[in-house]
């Protein structure tokens, strides 16, 4: 009987947690992007009760970091139970030591890895090989696969060798490339791999495991009499797993009916030059070799899948006698080594050979650095070439130590018939959720072979997304960006100015436009040159207002839906008519948990997304001269030369030149402020008439584009004409205010409009199209008036603190963020002496990726935080460690101080420097003293006071803080953290407390409250929240305060103020919404989901000062009012992280929901009896 072929349109990650779970019995998990996906499958599918091979579902156990994931499995191993993990980058480092005991204690351990770059001169989250080649002395075996399908249909392969031959697996594939592109493929059965387990060798394993039924002493200490020779007593079990792969593969290959082997051969069999690589590139490779091939050439290419052991029987099994010339393609760098990892082996092969063939070695796509078919091309050009460079690298400009290839024309290989598409969308617009339904619709319900990959820029939502779609009759190789497209979409107007998207349409192509105009005055607003384009290549256009429409429908900014069915209409991919059904099938699927009226408004977009109206290209556009753009000579050259090109999504084109002087990953602060991206579809406007200069809008805003104004009658005089001005009340009644929007750095949020207190509206949110009058003035206000920070003490109040500029300036955090203004308030407080270390998570991305530096210079005086990422788990630590840096040189400066004070100085320096010494540890008084004594030094001749003036940068004592999220302080830094709370440095520590890991996509974290639906927690959280800040109350010497700056203004300010000037360590948690929570009414409602919070008892607000204990009084301050407990289920019921588990577990939702408030009140009990108790004895 012929075995049905079973299709599915799915991500690499999905493919291999598909396989995983099969062969799991327990998976230890922590989540890093981008193999998170990987670990949250098999969680889902726990939860909702899929059975294994073994008819059980998988034992999920989320863990406190990849150090602690490997433990477990480590553990769960000995104990017999097949255990699996996912991870990626340094999580797959972090695992290391553990690795080290699972491949010499012999455990079937499958650690799937979707490969991914290690951060070194700066971060990055993408794709290559970095991290899996950094372990490949540890002991594990290592299969490689290049696709979603060839992790179907080899990811059992590690697990089925690891229980037969004992040797731990790695499965790795490439990060984003492959983990995250959609593919047609086909599905493997779980009881065709069932009946391949060596069910003796997995009893034996059983056996062998630790058990007081037959107890054995494992894991002891070794001296030097026998440690070499034990290590060595393992080498025989891994001669054998090249064969037991080998064999393997062949069983897979008479279940799918495709070819595998530990190296496979693809080509002329007759080559002289071949290409020798793992991952995806080698697909794309293979479409080049018939490309080239067809016209009578003879190129060849080895795939490598069993990279570890590495097996030279194998290799020659497939090497081609002919060949000549090898190239060998490695994507990683392995800085001071003769060469890279896979170079370094197949050299080794025919070491001491006769007619050895010439072997040379480079390197591709580092940080998921797209490699395309011209790339490969100009690889085999290097290797034909009359002599070809050696260590080269493809796909960059390296113009310092020129070992780049030449940049080829791009050329379209793909097979005939292949539609390509791509489609421009901002992040968090639903654009690539949209286009996944879409290329599972059509997957799904037609025969054609379909493929999607989603490039995003490194913002939060609100960062420009690009879809790359594919889809035609024969299996899709193409694992590249779409460069010739047949169809682009573009969904967000602000971009027509913007980026060059219809670059490589096809003649004859499609263009869809979301355009918030008619017809004529869009064709008004297209640039020249797309005017041209449209003209000169036959291009169809059509358009449709997306934007109205969903804004009538009731989804706010989400377009996604109404694009995705007018892609639908126009494309005739499918009959339309289907589409929809299937779009609204999908629908159901995809927002049925989050209730009826959120499916029916989806509904209501696909029924409208037909109304497209076709654009007539006048002819004569062809003629159009399009003009080069004037160059603004007022930008500084870091801006003009790095940083646009990188923003107009051109920076593979910059040399490595560009970083000469910047080989640190250094950045200048404050590039955002040049960036002006104007995404917003609304932003506010200021009705002075009812305004009553309050501020509040400015302090809560989370990105500072909107802020208050003081002009002088003459500043007011000259602001740009209708600039509308009101007297300044109270202190402030010599100077005219103003509030003013950056129109241009507005995301929209539209939070200031819900929390503007004045009885009539003052902030009215307005097209953005109707408020670009507000860019000059925005221009004139912090330019030209500037910031009057000396009218009123700054750190007195709320509305006070908003007339200090902000150091903290248009991050790319999402719209609404609740973590921003926090930072924010911290900045315009502290900022010209700050310090800052960042964890990794959403307040490092948003705080600096590249080339976005949100933290900014004072405008006058030039100083502003110092800000520095290290890695997710050490963040504590690392700001630690700036502490004591910046303080044993300060010390220094006391020493030589102290010297100077008897050794020939004038009195007024000696004066000076006994008042710095004095008021060294205090921040605003080493100010004062500072300002006094750098001039008086400046005029001693003396080598001493030259000595002491090289440390001048030293003298102000800086305000060191530690920024991160829950996932960092609750997890896996909390270790670290403890220990730096506990030493009694001078550090503060600010915690935004988002309840999940929200950078990573929303995984439960242990400040996760019970119920709570997140990632990792499918069926809710069935724990209680740990109380972070009780336990840190428990040293008795740290300041501890809990805030909601939505509930009280001023209690988040004066904790804020507090914190830094306890002379200790200091631990402020914020309570920060999050666009992973679904607040019910959108972002916008973020202040008053805090408030909403306070009021109802879910989230309690406190001050712990131990400097009031000395004073006989109760350090403890339980500020947030008795809660009305009658409201605490409403306040579940207004987020879907809570709503959905009604909808997906109605039962447990009962139980938890319950046990959540009970919870709540067990902790608030605690905290009044805290506050009750007498210190006055």
């Amino acid at each position: 009987m012929t075995r049905k072929k079973k299709f599915i349109t799915c991500e690499g990650n999905y493919a291999a947690s598909h396989i995983a779970y099969m062969f799991s019995e327990v998976a230890a998990i922590y989540p890093i992007t981008p193999s998170s996906d990987m670990a949250e499958y098999i969680d889902l599918w726990s939860a909702n009760n899929r059975k294994n091979i073994f008819g059980e579902t998988v034992k999920v156990a989320e863990m406190q970091s990849e150090g602690g994931a490997s433990g477990a499995v480590h553990g769960a191993l000995q104990a017999g139970a097949l255990t699996s993990t996912f991870t990626a980058s340094q999580g797959l480092l972090l695992m290391i030591p553990n690795m080290y005991k699972i491949s010499g204690e012999l455990l079937p351990a499958v650690f799937h890895v979707s490969a991914r770059s290690l951060a070194a001169q700066a971060l990055s989250i993408f794709g290559d090989h970095s991290d899996v080649m950094s372990v490949r002395q540890t002991g594990f075996a290592m299969l490689a696969t290049s696709s979603a399908q060839e992790i179907m249909d080899l990811a059992g392969v590690a697990h089925l060798t690891a229980i037969k031959s004992r040797i731990p697996f790695i499965h790795f594939f490439d990060g984003f490339r492959t983990s995250h592109e959609l593919l047609k493929v086909e599905t493997m059965d779980q009881d065709d791999l069932a009946k391949l387990i060596d069910y003796d060798a997995l009893q034996s394993y059983r056996d062998n495991a630790l058990n007081p039924e037959h107890p054995v002493t494992r894991g002891t200490a070794q001296n030097p009499d026998i440690y070499f020779q034990s290590r060595e007593a393992s080498s025989k079990f891994y001669d054998v797993v090249p064969d037991m792969v080998e064999d393997y593969m062949q069983e897979i290959k008479k279940i799918s009916g495709r070819e595998y082997h530990p190296f496979t051969y693809y080509g002329d069999k007759n080559a002289e030059n071949i290409l020798v690589a793992i991952g995806s590139v080698t697909e794309t490779i293979k479409e080049v070799i018939d490309y080239k091939n067809a016209s009578g050439e003879k190129y060849g290419l080895i795939t490598v899948h069993l990279y570890r052991p590495f097996s030279e029987k194998y290799f020659m099994k497939v090497f081609p006698k002919t060949v000549k010339r090898i190239a060998v393609l490695d994507r990683t760098k392995e800085i001071g080594a003769g060469g890279e990892p896979l170079y370094l082996d197949i050299r080794d092969l025919f070491y001491g050979k006769e007619n050895a063939p010439m072997i040379i070695g480079g390197r591709y796509g580092l940080s998921s650095k797209d490699t395309t078919p011209s790339m490969i091309i100009s690889v085999f050009n290097n290797l034909t070439s009359k002599n070809p460079k050696n260590g080269f690298t493809v796909g960059i400009i390296d113009d310092v130590k020129y070992t780049s290839l030449p940049l080829l024309p791009e050329i379209s290989i793909a097979p005939k018939g292949t539609y390509e598409a791509k489609f421009y969308g901002l992040g968090a617009d639903g654009t690539v959720g949209a286009n996944k339904n879409s290329i599972k619709i059509i997957g799904d319900t037609t025969d054609k072979y379909c493929q999607a990959y989603f490039s995003y820029d490194s913002k939060k939502s609100g960062g420009i997304t690009v879809s790359h779609l594919r889809f035609g009759d024969t299996p899709i190789r193409s694992h590249y960006l779409v460069g010739t497209p047949d169809f682009v979409a573009c969904h967000v107007p602000a971009y027509l100015q913007k980026y060059d998207m219809l670059a490589g349409l096809k003649n004859g192509g499609t263009f869809l436009l979301n355009s918030i105009w008619d017809v004529e005055e869009t064709k008004d607003r297209l640039p020249d040159s797309m005017k041209k384009y449209l003209a000169e290549n036959n291009i169809t256009m059509y358009i449709i207002n997306a934007t109205k429409i969903a804004q009538e429908i009731g989804l706010r900014n989400r377009t996604n839906t109404i694009m995705q069915s007018a892609f639908f209409k126009v494309a005739n991919v499918i009959p339309y008519e289907a589409a929809v059904n299937e779009m609204k099938t999908a629908i159901i699927k995809t927002y049925g948990n989050k209730g009826e009226e959120i499916v029916n408004m989806n509904n209501a977009a696909v029924d409208r997304g037909g109304d497209v109206t076709k654009v007539d290209i006048p002819a004569k556009w062809k003629d159009i001269v399009v003009k080069s753009k004037e160059e603004n000579n007022n930008l500084p050259d870091f801006i003009k030369n790095v940083v646009d090109p990188i923003n107009l999504q051109k920076g593979d084109t910059l040399p490595v030149s560009t970083f000469a002087g910047r080989e640190d990953g250094t950045f200048p602060a404050g590039t955002t402020a040049f960036e002006k991206r104007g995404i917003a579809t609304n932003v506010p406007e200021w009705i002075e008439e009812y305004c009553i200069q309050c501020n509040q809008c400015s302090y809560v805003c989370p990105h500072a584009a909107i802020r208050p104004f003081l002009l002088t009658d003459e500043e007011a005089a000259n602001a740009p004409e209708n600039t509308t001005v009101l007297q300044g009340a109270g202190p402030i009644k010599a100077f005219k205010y103003r509030i003013q929007v950056s129109v241009l750095d507005c995301t929209g949020c539209g939070i200031c409009v819900e929390v503007c207190p004045s009885k009539v509206k003052s902030l009215k949110m307005k097209p953005i199209g109707t408020q670009f009058d507000e860019i000059d003035r925005w221009n004139y206000m912090h330019s030209d008036v500037g910031y009057k920070e000396d009218v009123l003490p700054k750190d007195k109040s709320v509305k006070n603190s908003q007339f200090a500029q902000p150091l903290f300036e248009f991050s790319g955090a999402c719209a609404g963020c609740g973590e921003t203004p926090y930072i924010k308030t911290v900045t315009q407080l502290f900022g010209e002496r700050m310090m800052v270390a960042n964890a990794t998570g959403c307040s490092s991305i948003y705080g600096g990726s590249a080339p976005s530096t949100p933290y900014c210079k004072h405008e006058k005086s030039g100083k502003g935080p110092a800000w520095a990422n290290s890695l997710f788990e050490d963040n504590a630590e690392f700001g630690f460690g700036m502490a004591i840096g910046g303080e044993k040189l300060r010390d220094r400066l006391a020493i030589r101080m102290t010297k100077a004070i008897g050794d020939g100085f004038s009195d007024e320096s000696k004066e000076a420097m006994k008042e710095w010494i004095d008021n060294k540890d205090n921040s605003s008084l080493s100010e004062i003293a500072s300002k006094k004594l750098i001039p008086l030094l400046k005029k001693e001749n003396n080598p001493l006071a030259t000595e002491i003036l090289k440390l001048e940068q030293y003298m102000v004592k800086k305000s060191q803080w530690i920024f991160g999220g829950d996932g960092w302080a609750y997890d896996i830094g909390f270790g670290g953290l403890d220990h730096v709370l506990a030493s009694g440095e001078d550090v503060n520590v600010l915690v935004m407390d988002t309840e999940v890991y929200s950078n990573t996509g929303g995984q439960a974290s242990k400040a996760t409250p019970t119920g709570s639906v997140a990632k990792f927690a499918a069926s809710g959280k069935k724990t209680r929240k740990k109380d972070l800040g009780a336990m840190a109350m428990t040293y008795g010497y740290v300041y501890v305060a809990q805030i909601a700056m939505g509930a009280s203004q001023s209690q988040a300010f004066k904790a804020i103020k507090e914190a830094e000037e306890y002379p200790g360590p200091s631990l402020i948690i914020a309570y920060a919404p999050c666009i992973a929570h679904g607040i019910k009414g959108g972002m916008s409602g973020v202040m008053a989901e805090e408030k909403f919070a306070v009021e109802a008892g879910y989230w309690h607000t406190y001050r712990y000062n131990p400097m009031l204990e000395n004073e006989n009084k109760n350090p403890f301050s339980l500020d947030s009012k008795e809660p009305d407990w009658d409201r605490y289920q409403q306040f579940l019921n207004n987020e879907v992280r809570y709503a959905s588990l009604k909808k997906a577990f109605p039962e447990e939702a009962r139980i938890l929901f319950k046990q959540n408030e009970e919870d709540a009140k067990w902790k608030y009990k605690n905290y009044v009896r805290l506050a009750n108790m007498d210190f006055s004895k």
